[in-house]
């Protein structure tokens, strides 16, 4: 694929339905309004926590950490058997995670005689985890955040949720191993974590999607804290060929339409039946739907179906579009699974639904969306973890590397790093180098 065709939309393709121009006012002002949420913060502490608390979530929170009394408050309300739903998909993204870091080993090799080089697997010590709000009670969203920080080694995972989210939200941090939870939400909660406040301790990566206020608040933030990705509203896209069952695209497109009216949802097909087979299915599904206001005003907004001309034209839609999550309906889905290169997480074959592991198969779903499946991917247990370099020489090893280190040094006219390198070979390094006396090999 060329450079340009990132940007431009593949040829041999044509609409069935087109997306409706993305109105860029509604961010308008977001980013002035969190600048001020942000220093307010890190000037006032809690009290601007708890000023904006009541501002935007109409929350008055004496007592900003949730306490265990709350939390077995909160166990107590968990139906049985949803309680038990949330600790098997706890023990799958946790047996995931685990094996994910189990490929990730410590290196020690020595490159030359005498010079050994290596990294290290180190945690990250402090971790906050968003978790967000919205329409409905995301059991799965504090999972993702949380239990790979847990696999990782993390040594304090803090957790954020609005104010006004259901108290079962705050069982679900606790199960999934989070140290310190705050009623905390917005813009805010991202400043709390990153500067610190008299509650709140400032964590050193904060991780997890939000609201646009969040996001803008992450990438404010980013500088002070590391943070795991900048997530835009949720994004499914299916690629299909003839063989493909337009009434199960048409369900997976609608699941992930009712998570907000800004969802991007799409089918690229080499099969004008199939298309104009989803563009009714989908029709027939809302009537019905009971979130149809929600999933029906993003498929109106966002919804895309496009014919391609050929497979190849099919797998370069799929590229271009570099979506958060892939699915592909085809006979030979995992060949062209193979060929596919930008995508968050793709599922391969009709049976492998994006609900699975939005809820509870193991994989994480906190992705890349806004095409960032072109240069990242989605969180995992790498997110909480550094990888870091050290080495060390034997002598044998100083007599091969520091001759050509003095020489490119003194090359590029910095002769303390000449001196310091020369030094280990010679007492009187400062000496040779005024006089020329440069080793040759």
């Amino acid at each position: 694929m060329s450079t340009a065709s990132r940007w431009k939309t593949p040829e041999k393709v044509h609409y069935i339905k087109s997306p409706e121009q993305a109105d860029s006012a509604e961010m308008g002002g977001i980013t002035d309004n969190v600048t001020a949420i942000l220093k307010a913060v890190e000037a006032e502490g809690d009290a601007a926590v708890r000023r904006f608390s009541q501002k935007f979530d109409q929350a008055d929170v004496e007592v900003l950490e949730v306490s265990d009394e709350d939390i077995q408050r909160a166990y107590d309300q968990f139906d049985p058997q949803s309680l038990e739903d949330s600790k098997f998909a706890i023990a799958q993204v946790r047996a995931f995670a685990e094996r994910q870091l189990a490929t990730m080993q410590p290196l020690d090799v020595e490159t030359l005689p005498g010079v050994h080089l290596g990294h290290r697997i180190i945690p990250i010590q402090t971790i906050g985890c968003y978790v967000p709000g919205g329409r409905y009670p995301l059991y799965s969203a504090p999972i993702m955040s949380i239990v790979p920080a847990v696999v990782a080694g993390c040594q304090e995972i803090v957790a954020c949720l609005p104010p006004n989210t259901h108290e079962t939200m705050f069982a679900l941090c606790h199960l999934a191993g989070a140290h310190r939870i705050f009623r905390i939400g917005g813009a805010q909660a991202i400043a709390a974590m990153a500067y610190g406040t008299e509650s709140v301790p400032a964590t050193d990566k904060i991780v997890g999607p939000g609201n646009a206020f969040v996001n803008e608040a992450k990438r404010q933030v980013f500088g002070t804290v590391g943070i795991d990705q900048l997530a835009g509203p949720s994004e499914i896209f299916t690629i299909a060929d003839e063989s493909a069952n337009a009434r199960v695209i048409a369900a997976d497109l609608l699941a992930q339409a009712e998570h907000d009216v800004h969802t991007r949802v799409g089918l690229a097909t080499t099969s004008t039946r199939l298309a104009e087979q989803t563009l009714a299915a989908i029709d027939t599904q809302l009537a019905t739907l009971s979130t149809r206001e929600t999933a029906g005003e993003a498929w109106k907004r966002q919804g895309q179906i496009v014919v391609c001309e050929d497979r190849a034209t099919l797998i370069d839609y799929a590229n271009f579009m570099a979506t958060e999550h892939l699915q592909i309906h085809a006979v030979d889905a995992h060949e062209m699974a193979r060929q596919i290169h930008n995508y968050g997480s793709v599922f391969i074959g009709e049976q492998a639904s994006v609900v699975y592991s939005d809820k509870c198969c193991g994989t994480n779903h906190t992705l890349p969306t806004m095409a960032a499946a072109r240069y990242t991917g989605g969180l995992w247990v790498g997110t909480y973890v550094k990888v870091c370099t050290h080495q060390w020489m034997a002598a044998e090893g100083v007599q091969t590397v520091a001759p050509k280190a003095v020489r490119q040094s003194l090359s590029e006219g910095m002769e303390g790093h000449a001196r310091a390198a020369a030094l280990r070979l010679y007492p009187d390094a400062h000496d040779r180098i005024l006089n020329g006396d440069i080793p040759k090999t």
